[in-house]
């Protein structure tokens, strides 16, 4: 019982760290995200833009400080994608709500982040290294942008060019790179089934 109680406080004292709380604060801030924009009018969607790009640059940190510090831990693996995925995928929701994104772009991104994670999460299981493809760090970059371009739709903003156009075409282009890179995490993840003879 001791040695049980004793692996748990390392587990929890090796997971609180700088990282791991950058992750936890964006976590946190999608609620309010939501709350933000669940009614848009033009200074609540300045403040949910505000909002996101906190939460998005919050991403990068996170990252960057983990392998700086070498302070990369299982509960920063499992929950950094997590938060990756609420996050967009809340703001997809909400823009779909506001018919500013089709159902079906939604649910064509929403069913590529599904299928990824599945795969990797089996490869996991199995001991896989799946590592991140450039291809959808491009992508996730596009995204970000072409969510924050929707959101600020409706303010301001918009007397300095077309935002919806703009965000749909990022959209767009992030959604092409998305299943480009999808495709690439399941060759990957083929060639290591092949190769381990599974």
């Amino acid at each position: 019982m001791n040695r049980v109680l004793a692996a748990w406080r390392s587990v929890g004292q090796e997971s609180l760290n700088l990282p791991n709380f950058i992750t936890l604060t964006r976590i946190l801030l999608i609620p309010v995200f939501v709350v933000l924009f669940a009614t848009p009018t033009s200074d609540r969607s300045i403040s949910a833009a505000i909002v996101f790009v906190v939460a998005a640059v919050t991403d990068l940190l996170d990252g960057y400080l983990a392998r700086r510090n070498s302070q990369v831990t299982s509960l920063g693996k499992l929950l950094d994608p997590i938060a990756d995925k609420l996050l967009v995928l809340s703001a997809l929701i909400l823009l779909v709500n506001v018919d500013r994104v089709s159902a079906l772009v939604a649910i064509l991104i929403i069913a590529r982040e599904v299928a990824v994670t599945g795969i990797r999460a089996i490869a996991a299981g199995e001991g896989m290294v799946m590592a991140a493809e450039t291809t959808g760090k491009y992508k996730m970059a596009l995204q970000v942008v072409a969510i924050v371009l929707l959101i600020l739709e409706g303010t301001f903003l918009s007397d300095f060019g077309n935002l919806h156009l703009a965000g749909i075409v990022t959209l767009y282009i992030s959604l092409v790179l998305g299943y480009v890179s999808g495709g690439q995490y399941v060759w990957s993840f083929w060639r290591q089934v092949v190769a381990k003879g599974l």
